[in-house]
């Protein structure tokens, strides 16, 4: 069964990520785009699109066609709306990440999931990198034993996004924390398997948005538009006494940089993504270090799959709908990873700790 396919947004995230990577399957018809301005859906449609696809404008005349599933790329503040939208018209759905723009509108995307009936997934591709999934395996089969201390890091030295929406805090509600380290939050807790925060305590700053001959990977940001905060940090005290602390940063004076990468402590063994994955521990009185081979190669002439993680996720997403199991990223775990981002904002503007019931 081939599946019929429509994007909602053919920018930066739909370019770069969802369309190529769904050409790569071979297993999705991409017959419909629509974005607000329709160069781009015309130009997404010439290089992408199944024959006679069509464009839209409007989303909503989108979701008037027969489709399997909408991918959902647009700006954080219109993910809930639409995503709600196309479940209601019968439409599965991958949302990029986050889920929403906060807690309140992501949850109104579970609900509508659930009464539906439909499938929704949001699009955390780290998940599937080679070292996530060998870790993931490691913590399932108790290697670490009791994971009770960790860090999510998500923090670039000078990387500040200075095009599209990203730092319009209106559009998108927030900069490195619900960017980058929407990533880094999600991979530590899917290994950790833990979904109950008691409380948060959070920070964000703006020390650095006026700095002018920045040395930003991408260029020097506007300062006048630099609305959203360009670091962000949190400590997390989940209900069973674990502890995990969370950073993010666009721009940083720091020499300590690692994107979407977790760190685990547990009582049979650690483990970090510092130099490629790491797991450390004792065996035999003796104090170890594994770096797993992660290179899909077994000899010179036969390659094994080396999938990129985001054509692994379109793979996962195309077996959810066809009914083979439930999608790697449930709707649920990604409207934690929201109320936590939710309540690191809200801690640092109150000065207050935020309490989960």
């Amino acid at each position: 069964m081939r599946i019929k396919a429509g994007i909602i947004g053919c920018g930066g995230i739909a370019n770069g990520k969802h369309m190529p990577s769904i050409k790569a399957t071979g297993e999705i018809d991409l017959v419909a785009f629509c974005d607000i301005i329709k160069e781009r859906a015309d130009k997404a449609a010439l290089e992408y699109g199944a024959s006679g696809a069509k464009v839209f404008t409007d989303y909503k005349e989108l979701l008037e066609l027969d489709l399997d599933a909408v991918y959902v790329c647009t700006p954080n503040r219109s993910h809930s709306f639409i995503t709600v939208d196309a479940l209601h018209s019968g439409k599965h759905v991958m949302c990029e990440k986050p889920m929403a723009i906060n807690a309140t509108e992501a949850k109104k995307m579970l609900d509508a999931a659930i009464e539906t009936g439909k499938v929704l997934t949001i699009g955390y591709q780290n998940r599937f990198r080679p070292d996530s999934q060998y870790l993931k395996k490691a913590c399932k089969q108790g290697d670490l034993g009791d994971i009770y201390f960790a860090k999510a890091n998500a923090i670039r030295r000078r990387a500040v996004p200075t095009w599209g929406v990203f730092l319009n805090e209106y559009e998108q509600g927030g900069g490195p924390l619900i960017d980058i380290g929407t990533h880094a939050l999600d991979l530590t807790l899917w290994m950790m398997e833990n979904y109950q925060p008691k409380y948060v305590v959070g920070a964000t700053y703006h020390k650095l948005n006026n700095d002018t001959e920045t040395g930003n990977a991408w260029g020097d940001w506007d300062r006048e538009q630099f609305t959203v905060e360009d670091s962000a940090f949190g400590f997390i005290m989940m209900k069973n006494g674990a502890s995990i602390m969370l950073s993010s940063s666009w721009a940083l004076n720091t020499l300590e940089v690692e994107e979407a990468a977790t760190v685990l402590s547990g009582t049979k063994g650690g483990a970090d993504m510092h130099d490629g994955l790491r797991i450390n521990g004792v065996k035999f009185g003796r104090q170890y270090v594994e770096k797993p081979d992660l290179v899909a190669n077994s000899v010179d002439y036969y390659r094994g799959s080396d999938e990129k993680p985001q054509v692994l996720e379109q793979r996962a997403f195309i077996r959810a709908l066809r009914g083979e199991g439930k999608p790697v990223v449930l709707p649920e775990e990604a409207l934690m990873v929201t109320q936590i981002l939710d309540a690191v904002y809200e801690s640092s503007r109150t000065g207050k700790p935020v309490y989960f019931d």
